[in-house]
């Protein structure tokens, strides 16, 4: 068979590298792709935009694709499920009425709301003033963020509530454009974070190991909130106790959720989590695999993603057809230079060639161009490793990178460290 899977990060490059490893796939068409997954075996890359819906149908018609896979929110929520389905075609994910969920913050909180699921106060805007005199009646530490999508940029955490003031104002005045001509200003939550995925075929679900992300640029947790600037799995804060706490508060009630407003919910289902004093609070949901999650998870799994996935499509989803190896793994962004702002392009990388299989590099914004491989986004590069403890694991990732040649390349230093100061 043949999968075609949309998108062009790091997510969707490992995604297509644990795909193509099946024995059931003939060939993983990647639509567009980047210059990692033109190098995978059995995976081909097609210049079709992942905004362009109608080139995707037909070329999952022409290509006679069995199951398409869909990387990033944006095509979810302008629809991609829907009109392939019309279209009478296989593809995995909500649809877009469902990954509203992800597709605008006030209307998730609003579900959290009516399902009585834990999250943080908040308050949705569309008036500067409105949202000046709440910061007057809230004062203290508040989350600003865009109501619609902003490439996981359109979050502003600020300490005190003249900085939540100036976000809510550089927001308003169309800092994101449409995405941010409604804010939501909540409550800053304390405590970890953690990131939790899993599988749905409507009420069933598979869950992935949890893992943690990376969000600010800079080490210690500073500089602007990011994509995700590396990940690790599993987490530092959740143990079996808490796991079976965040499936019975948070997951099993938001499917039944999905169900009793209507949505019959096949894909993934990202929570994104804080553990507070309290117990797990929802931050955000995602309709999607995340990125940089994907890739450590990926590098765990060692069972074949294939029939979990036509499993979840068919409706028969099976705790049994999915297996992870119980070695943590870890994942570091090298991004371009300005990142997350205007970002240059254009930097040759070199010494991405000399993976072993503990070890993998995942391509995000590269391009391929007279047989070498250039930068050509923001977040660029994704260095994944396996170890037998977390400490094992980041001793590699941040060796591999001492190897790799990318001029001015951002990245931190501090990824997964604070799993080794929580951990015994």
């Amino acid at each position: 068979m043949k999968i075609l899977i949309v998108g062009s990060g790091g997510r969707e490059h490992a995604l297509a590298w644990k795909i193509a490893q099946s024995p059931l796939v003939q060939a993983v068409l990647v639509a567009p792709g980047n210059a990692g997954t033109a190098r995978e075996p059995k995976t081909r890359n097609l210049p079709i935009s992942t905004e362009d819906l109608d080139g995707l149908v037909a070329a999952a018609e022409a290509e006679d694709v069995a199951l398409t896979i869909v990387g990033p929110e944006a095509p979810l929520v302008a629809g991609i499920v829907d009109r392939f389905t019309a279209a009478g075609l296989a593809c995995l994910g909500p649809t877009a009425a469902a990954a509203q969920l992800e597709g605008s913050k006030s209307y998730a909180k609003a579900f959290l709301a009516r399902h009585g699921i834990p999250t943080a106060r908040y308050e949705g805007f569309t008036d500067l003033q409105a949202a000046r005199r709440y910061l007057e009646d809230h004062p203290g530490p508040q989350v600003v963020k865009a109501d619609g999508l902003a490439a996981g940029k359109g979050v502003v955490v600020a300490e005190d509530s003249a900085a939540a003031l100036a976000a809510a104002t550089m927001m308003l005045a169309g800092a994101f454009g449409a995405a941010s001509a409604k804010i939501v200003i909540e409550e800053r939550l304390v405590g970890i974070e953690a990131s939790f995925i899993v599988l749905v075929d409507g009420l069933r679900y598979v869950a992935f190991p949890t893992s943690e992300d990376h969000k600010r640029r800079d080490d210690g947790d500073r500089g602007p909130n990011t994509g995700g600037m590396g990940a690790f799995s599993p987490a530092s804060a959740v143990d079996e106790p808490l796991l079976q706490t965040i499936q019975t508060t948070i997951i099993e009630p938001t499917l039944r959720g999905l169900v009793a407003d209507g949505h019959h919910y096949r894909g993934f289902l990202y929570a994104g989590l804080m553990i507070t004093s309290d117990g797990p609070k929802v931050l955000e949901f995602n309709c999607r695999f995340g990125d940089p999650e994907t890739q450590p998870i990926m590098m765990r799994m060692t069972s074949d993603l294939v029939p979990l996935v036509q499993a979840a499509f068919a409706g028969t989803l099976s705790a049994d057809l999915a297996a992870f190896d119980a070695r943590p793994a870890l994942c570091v962004v090298l991004a371009a230079p300005g990142y997350p702002g205007t970002v240059r392009e254009g930097y040759e990388l070199t010494g991405l060639d000399q993976d072993d299989g503990e070890t993998k590099i995942f391509h995000g914004g590269t391009r391929s161009e007279g047989g070498h491989v250039l930068s050509a986004g923001g977040r660029v590069l994704g260095v994944t490793s396996l170890g037998v403890d977390m400490q094992t694991a980041r001793a590699r990732a941040y060796a591999r990178i001492e190897t790799i040649g990318f001029p001015g390349a951002v990245y931190r230093h501090d990824i997964g460290q604070r799993f080794q100061n929580r951990r015994p």
